[in-house]
């Protein structure tokens, strides 16, 4: 950087500084801000850090030596990064699918495939794995007794990246709905009636606006599935070793934390690379594509007979939903799944009589931390994109780190930065909803600056210059037209408070307890039909809860989500 550059940077920073005294309320926002991401994401994985460069107390590189220096954890990190580009690549085109059929066609059934497009995120962990081998396996009903193969593959990397796509697109249909509904039709009417054909219209016009959201989408997936272990650890078998696995392993089969910890920190490495690959590629071009001009589609981005094709493309990932839950259902209501499938209601007596401090725990957390990741997402959001002050970019960068380490490393760097006053947390309510607000916000985040990319700052500025305050500006115009991406956050992080174990698994006590590591005791325990009727409550509950949260944003927004749950 030359000596004029650096100047320049310096007063730009200078500027920044003097804008952030002239508006205290700003200020006062960006630094609790920092203070809370300095204190639950970078201090806990500071500690991992710590301990994994630091293991006997003095400082070494031992242990990423050996890592690296063995072929069996070169080929996990491999698998890892390989089938994070295949989830995030097939994720994101099954979710846009969904998402642009939704908003753009007349199909009918709207509500039915809205709800088979989110139904496979709230799957809780372990049992939708189970699900698919009890279909797809040795002895599964489609593999064994309806097609009569003798032995099908299921373990490995083709069962893998099927339960890895089913169970991530949905993140990026909920990211890319609310694109899509921030960009309208008018620019696609416009196309058409300058000549240009539907496909031309959409090539050119419609997928290069969508950009911000498709790299959100593949940031997102990618982030999820090599962070994710709870599938590898079904279906990935011995032969398609994953690290996130060998991370759990490390720490909970080994009980060698400061290897599980430089685990982690070799698995970090291809997150940062997504990351800043991602920022370089959305960053090039701008989206400004809602003006505040009164905008209405008129013709029809699709023809009628690709209006079908879609169509039959959705059903058949949906039926393939509803057949993926119909098998926890039959699990819930028998008396022996997979075995004996006769009907009982004895799982859910059973839950109800050792679960229901769990169930009520669950709900607590949940409803507690959601709120806040959906608010302080769009806050982040909303700084990032449309204020300058210094650290912009490092806000939005370490707001995502937390949800590019794997959740039982964030698990264990909680219990090393919460243990201890003053910052005495563990076995309280707080460190589980701290480790669900900051690891899900950045779904949040990602959601609210594809969108603000497509709003043109210059509605916020008529607003201030016509006598608004910024906070009026925000509160009345902008975040209106936030809401589809708040939605998403709000479902998004409500599921995943519902569903999450990775981390959670070390976080909860005798006092607070949670629904998913219920799940997991019963099936270690061979309760497999307990673990199903669990499921089915959580998903329950789950559905109901997306269904208020549209409501309570129609009320207060005059936010009409179509087809969500009928």
């Amino acid at each position: 950087m030359t000596s004029r550059s650096l100047q320049q940077w310096g007063s730009r920073t200078l500027h920044d500084l003097r804008r952030l005294r002239s508006e205290p309320l700003l200020g006062a926002a960006v630094a609790a801000i920092f203070g809370l991401l300095l204190v639950f994401i970078l201090y806990p994985l500071v500690r991992v850090f710590t301990v994994s460069f630091i293991p006997d107390g003095v400082p070494t590189l031992r242990l990423y030596r050996e890592f690296l220096g063995g072929w069996f954890i070169r080929q996990a990190l491999w698998n890892s990064v390989a089938m994070g580009v295949l989830t995030a690549v097939g994720g994101t085109l099954v979710g846009f699918l969904f998402a642009f059929t939704l908003t753009r066609t007349d199909i009918p059934g709207k509500s039915f495939l809205t709800a088979a497009a989110i139904l496979p995120v709230i799957s809780p962990p372990f049992v939708s794995a189970l699900s698919i081998i009890l279909l797809f396996g040795n002895n599964g009903l489609i593999t064994r007794q309806l097609l009569g193969f003798q032995e099908f593959a299921i373990y490995g990397m083709r069962g893998l990246l099927l339960a890895q796509v089913f169970t991530f697109f949905p993140v990026a249909y909920l990211t890319l709905r609310g694109v899509l509904e921030s960009l309208g039709g008018t620019l696609e009417d416009a196309a058409m009636n300058l000549g240009a054909t539907r496909w031309k219209a959409f090539t050119r016009v419609s997928l290069p606006l969508c950009l911000p959201g498709i790299a959100s989408a593949l940031l997102l997936l990618f982030i999820e599935s090599i962070a994710d272990f709870g599938n590898p650890l079904i279906l990935g078998g011995s032969g398609f070793p994953v690290l996130s696995v060998q991370v759990y392993l490390q720490v909970t089969g080994m009980y060698d934390l400061p290897g599980g910890a430089a685990l982690a920190v070799i698995l970090l490495v291809p997150s940062v690379i997504a990351f800043v690959i991602q920022r370089y590629w959305v960053a090039r071009k701008r989206y400004v594509t809602v003006t505040g001009k009164p905008t209405r589609a008129i013709l029809k981005a699709v023809s009628p007979a690709m209006q079908w094709i879609l169509f039959a493309a959705c059903m058949v990932v949906a039926l393939f939903v509803l057949l993926f839950y119909a098998t926890i259902l039959v699990g819930a209501f028998s008396r022996a799944w997979g075995a004996d499938h006769s009907f009982t209601l004895r799982n859910f007596s059973y839950i109800f009589g050792v679960g229901a401090q769990a169930i009520k725990d669950t709900l607590i957390i949940a409803v507690t931390s959601s709120p806040l990741a959906g608010l302080l997402g769009m806050a982040i959001a909303f700084l990032v994109m449309r204020r300058r002050f210094p650290g912009r970019q490092v806000m939005e960068f370490v707001s995502i780190l937390n949800f590019a380490v794997p959740g039982t490393v964030i698990g264990i760097g909680y219990i090393l930065a919460f243990n201890q006053r003053p910052l005495l947390l563990t076995g309280t309510a707080a460190i589980l909803i701290a480790n669900f607000l900051f690891r899900y916000i950045p779904v949040g985040i990602q959601s609210g600056i594809a969108v603000l990319r497509q709003i043109d700052p210059a509605i916020e500025e008529a607003a201030t210059n016509l006598g608004a305050s910024t906070q009026v500006a925000f509160r009345r115009i902008t975040l209106p037209l936030l809401v589809p991406a708040f939605f998403s956050a709000l479902v998004f992080s409500f599921v995943r408070a519902m569903t999450a174990i990775s981390a959670a698994i070390f976080l909860v006590s005798a006092d607070w307890n949670l629904m998913t590591v219920q799940i997991l005791s019963q099936t270690e325990a061979g309760r497999l039909g307990g673990a199903a009727a669990f499921s089915v409550i959580l998903i329950l509950i789950i559905m109901g809860a997306i269904g208020l949260i549209r409501l309570i944003l129609g009320q207060l927004f005059d936010y009409r989500y179509e087809a969500s749950f009928g």
